[in-house]
């Protein structure tokens, strides 16, 4: 989850660690890196699928592919690649499968808690100017009700769809709108789990705090993030993941987010201090070995990292469930984090080769689609339809869009391109 929003910072309490951030420093969204057939020609989306992945025990899932000619970049150069595979949530929405309808998936919650500790592991406090200590947590369940209320779990009406429907069903319905059946929809059931706790020790975050010495929000060290989430191993119960996966809180068969409140990441200069900042979300899966009970299959554990993001650190209209919108929709196009694309360059300056439909847009002026359900207005994120990354046109989604819900932040296909991001990718100049 990256964006170019930049937005300057809230209040400090009057004693100021070497931790602490100043009241004046400026919170933005990192940009990830870059990790047609002719310029003047389109692509094509398959109206084939397969089924799930075979050898792997996850979520429901299928396989298609697009036709659009590109490069695929490599340590030595790139290679040009014509037909582009990749692997989606739920039931197929074309074809004879289409028949199986709707997949209902569980989509457990679990609240993560930070909580600072000093370099020694005790717990730590902010003390106030008259000498009140407040502990240093930032709790991870507040947020709960706010977001099982929202568009993400809650139904809300969009043209995609002849019901009310979740947000990410309708994103995903309106990029197969022209294949699917009226009544194809994969929706998530929510269930709160048990609440974790993340120790975080002295020197693997930053933090900024209100008047009354309450924590605002914290930035941590990726890597240690990554550490405390992840587990090492099938049986680990120390890190939170692992915690949850072995008390049987998240499955294989699940799509699990991580909860926390106005925790972000950042990734540290030589120094250790918070150069490239901030990551406020991103999906992946933990891969577990498998054995006899699942047939000998690898166990990948689909799941998500997202912040609740409170008004006003990234302006005005990235708020709420901005990043939880944008990694659940991202999760649906690429659960496993492997769906490779031709070179594309997004409207914010973005340049990547993958299918992540949220980082096409982040950034941009009107990156979210404020929506009004239950008596408050949501900033679920805009999308990149698939059809957008295989440089179809006209497009086969809903009223020929690129972009949903706003189709009118992505007006024409994605170009694509060589690997300086600039120039158009052609064959005759690729040819070996």
């Amino acid at each position: 989850m990256v964006l170019s929003v930049v937005a300057a910072v809230v209040l400090s309490a009057a004693a100021v660690d070497d931790d602490q951030l100043p009241a004046d420093y400026q919170l933005k969204v990192l940009r990830h890196p870059l990790g047609g057939s002719d310029a003047a020609g389109g692509g094509v989306v398959g109206r084939t699928a397969n089924g799930s992945v075979l050898g792997v025990d996850s979520i429901p899932n299928f396989s298609s592919y697009f036709y659009y000619p590109g490069l695929v970049p490599t340590s030595s150069g790139g290679f040009p690649q014509f037909t582009w595979p990749y692997t989606m949530v739920g039931r197929p929405p074309f074809g004879n499968s289409s028949s199986d309808h709707t997949t209902v998936i569980n989509a457990p919650i679990v609240p993560v808690t930070i909580d600072l500790r000093n370099a020694d592991g005790s717990p730590r406090y902010c003390t106030n100017a008259d000498g009140t200590q407040v502990r240093m947590v930032l709790d991870g369940s507040k947020d709960l009700s706010a977001v099982l209320a929202s568009p993400i779990f809650q139904n809300a009406r969009y043209g995609s769809s002849d019901r009310p429907t979740q947000y990410t069903d309708a994103v995903h319905r309106a990029q197969f709108f022209k294949r699917a059946d009226d009544d194809w929809h994969t929706l998530l059931r929510p269930a709160v789990k048990t609440p974790r706790t993340m120790v975080l020790i002295r020197g693997t975050y930053r933090f900024a705090v209100d008047a009354s010495c309450n924590l605002v929000y914290v930035l941590v060290n990726a890597d240690a993030f990554g550490s405390l989430l992840f587990p090492p191993t099938a049986e680990d119960t120390s890190t939170v993941m692992g915690a949850a996966e072995n008390a049987g809180d998240v499955t294989t068969r699940d799509i699990s987010t991580f909860l926390f409140n106005n925790t972000y990441l950042y990734i540290p200069d030589a120094a250790g201090n918070p150069a490239d900042c901030c990551i406020l979300g991103y999906h992946s899966y933990d891969l577990e070995p498998g054995d006899a009970s699942n047939g000998w299959r690898e166990r990948r554990y689909v799941m998500n990292y997202s912040s609740w993001i409170s008004p006003g650190l990234f302006g005005a209209s990235f708020t709420d469930i901005t990043a939880l919108s944008h990694e659940l929709s991202e999760t649906f196009s690429d659960p496993f984090v492997n769906n490779a694309t031709p070179i594309w360059v997004g409207p914010n300056g973005l340049c990547q080769n993958n299918l992540e439909d949220g980082d096409v847009i982040e950034g941009i002026p009107n990156a979210t689609f404020p929506l009004t359900l239950n008596g408050f207005t949501w900033h679920p994120q805009n999308e990149a339809l698939l059809p957008w990354f295989a440089g179809e046109s006209p497009s086969s989604a809903y009223k020929h869009a690129y972009s949903y819900p706003d189709m009118t932040v992505l007006t024409s296909p994605a170009i694509s391109y060589n690997l300086d991001c600039a120039t158009p990718f052609t064959l005759a100049k690729n040819k070996p």
